[in-house]
């Protein structure tokens, strides 16, 4: 798809899996000759974080489909995903309470992990899901948008636990591997069309999600809703720092640099700036685990030992102590006043 006019976006980078590597050897590919044959660097899937702009992007999945030769491999990549797995905002729809509630997460909450959004179009009694991407200088390569219409399908059977199937799918290539695709969606397909979306009947967004799970909706929802918000009113450099490290907390301490490469810059860069605006990168990360300290004390009904995880903390000991610090008083006793 064409870029979406001059419209200025904020997220420029792709996040490549981590796990991509090992699933492609599942594959039989060698993860060392696709990067080379998507012209990246040597050694581009043995970084700890693998961060790509949409070009480079687009010339991953080219070489991935080069290099495995089966039409196929779209579809098995994007519908095999793990759960854990999932950005948080994968895992927030997958506790939603129907596909449709699903489908509204996703396209609303995309757009803070990368240059790319989930387009819904409602006409009549048919609603099409399609993924747009912001930056595009060419058409996505086949095989990508075999991934992600996979993958958003495979979100909705997952939730429902139900073989759902889409009325059709539209795609705009040249026919190809018809009864292949056709299998796999279980609809027919659409060629030469004008967009790559799948269309789904309006009623299938009305099915509940065996996968509802209100209480870490409670946990991951509103968070998400204060970045999204933050990103749309413009926020400070503290808030936007603030908010990548809520993200990135979950079982480990994020570093300057894990913060710097998600907000685009370098971590000289952002050390600099929240310099000259009297602020400390330690600081960003206590005031955002105290805030999320309060949140799930407060809203969830989550374990102390799990609160302490998510935060980042190495053990529950340290969690109270820093707890301690922050508020003079310990997490169950806080919990306990905040309830009364």
């Amino acid at each position: 798809m064409s870029p979406a006019g001059s419209r200025d976006v904020a997220i420029h980078r792709f996040r490549v899996s981590t796990q991509l590597a090992r699933r492609l050897e599942q594959h039989g590919l060698r993860p060392a000759e696709v990067a080379q044959r998507a012209a990246l660097p040597a050694g581009f899937f043995e970084q700890e974080k693998i961060f790509v702009s949409t070009g480079e992007l687009f010339s991953l999945w080219r070489a991935i489909a080069d290099a495995s030769g089966d039409p196929a491999i779209g579809l098995k990549l994007g519908g095999e995903a793990c759960v854990e797995h999932h950005d948080p905002a994968a895992i927030a729809a997958l506790c939603s309470q129907s596909f449709g509630d699903a489908v509204q997460r996703m396209a609303r909450y995309k757009q803070l992990t990368c240059p790319e959004e989930i387009h819904t179009d409602v006409a009549k009694d048919e609603v099409a899901v399609e993924f747009v991407w912001l930056l595009a200088e060419e058409d996505e390569p086949p095989v990508l948008v075999d991934l992600c219409l996979s993958w958003i399908l495979g979100i909705g059977r997952r939730g429902t636990g139900q073989p759902l199937t889409p009325q059709r799918l539209e795609l705009a290539r040249t026919p190809a591997h018809r009864e292949l695709l056709e299998a796999h969606y279980g609809c027919r397909v659409q060629f030469k069309s004008t967009r790559n979306a799948l269309v789904f009947r309006r009623g299938d967004l009305e099915r509940p999600f065996v996968t509802y799970n209100a209480d870490l909706l409670a946990m991951l929802g509103p968070q998400l809703d204060r970045e999204l918000r933050l990103r749309r009113e413009g926020e400070s450099l503290g808030e936007r720092v603030k908010a990548t490290v809520k993200r990135l907390l979950a079982g480990r301490r994020p570093s300057l640099q894990d913060v710097a490469r998600q907000l685009g810059m370098s971590a000289r860069t952002l050390q600099r700036r929240l310099t000259e605006s009297g602020a400390t990168f330690q600081t960003m990360v206590e005031e955002a685990r105290r805030e999320m300290a309060r949140h799930y004390l407060s809203q969830t009904s989550l374990e102390l030992v799990e609160t302490a995880y998510l935060l980042g903390f190495e053990d529950s000991n340290s969690f109270f102590r820093a707890f301690h610090h922050w508020e003079g008083t310990s997490p169950g006793e806080w919990r306990n006043a905040r309830r009364a």
